[in-house]
């Protein structure tokens, strides 16, 4: 059982379903969101503990709370890792449509990496300069899991998914003036896609886009 009061961590979870609890860390107090990664870290030693959505005193600080530890930072991503993990298996490329999905795209790779997935980045490809996409086209289709990663008009996957064969996870993100609506625009297109097969994750949702990739993976 956990020592943090009010949390009940599933420490079996990596066994029953093949992804770990995951700390969102996103509105809990930083000292709260360290208690929570030290207890699954002491209750699942298997792999590492991750959280995302960190503040910048949770990024700041796990350094010295996991002393002598592996702990990997990611401020972008705002995610912290604790302990060493696993040898990377596979090959995921997570494909963004500018800079600014940035953010989510490292918390999808950061969560690959804890999962012990293989995973690699192609930037700012987005459709309003097609060619860019296009003159790293091979990169991505050498993967065996492809994460599409846009905000604004949420394009970009339906696109690639009607280029490669591997299998596409749309991740639709907040960023975007007026009706992109928080990242509800880029939903709606992804989920109308004409391209046969896309899978569509939640808005922002990274974690969730490596959860389903590291499955796929596992039963390929």
């Amino acid at each position: 059982m956990s020592e943090t009061p009010d949390a009940l961590p599933d420490a079996d979870r990596r066994t029953r379903t093949g992804i770990p609890e995951i700390v969102f860390a996103e509105g809990k107090p930083p000292e709260r969101t360290l208690d929570l990664l030290a207890d699954l870290r002491r209750l699942d030693p298997a792999g590492p503990a991750l959280a995302t959505r960190c503040s910048a005193p949770v990024l700041d600080g796990a350094p010295d709370a996991f002393h002598g530890e592996e702990v990997a930072v990611d401020r972008v991503g705002r995610t912290v890792t604790v302990g060493p993990v696993p040898p990377p298996r596979g090959d995921v490329v997570v494909v963004t449509a500018g800079t600014t999905d940035l953010p989510v795209a490292r918390e999808c790779t950061a969560t690959l990496a804890a999962l012990g997935v293989g995973a690699r980045t192609v930037a700012d490809v987005g459709v309003a300069g097609l060619h860019r996409l296009l003159s790293r086209l091979e990169d991505v289709r050498r993967a065996d899991v492809v994460v599409v990663v846009a905000g604004m008009d949420g394009a970009l996957p339906g696109v690639v998914a009607g280029l490669v064969a591997a299998p596409v996870i749309g991740v639709p993100t907040s960023v975007g003036y007026g009706v992109a609506a928080g990242g509800r625009a880029a939903l709606a297109t992804m989920l109308a896609a004409c391209s046969p097969g896309l899978v569509v994750v939640n808005i922002d949702n990274g974690v969730g886009a490596a959860a389903h990739a590291a499955k796929v993976l596992r039963r390929a």
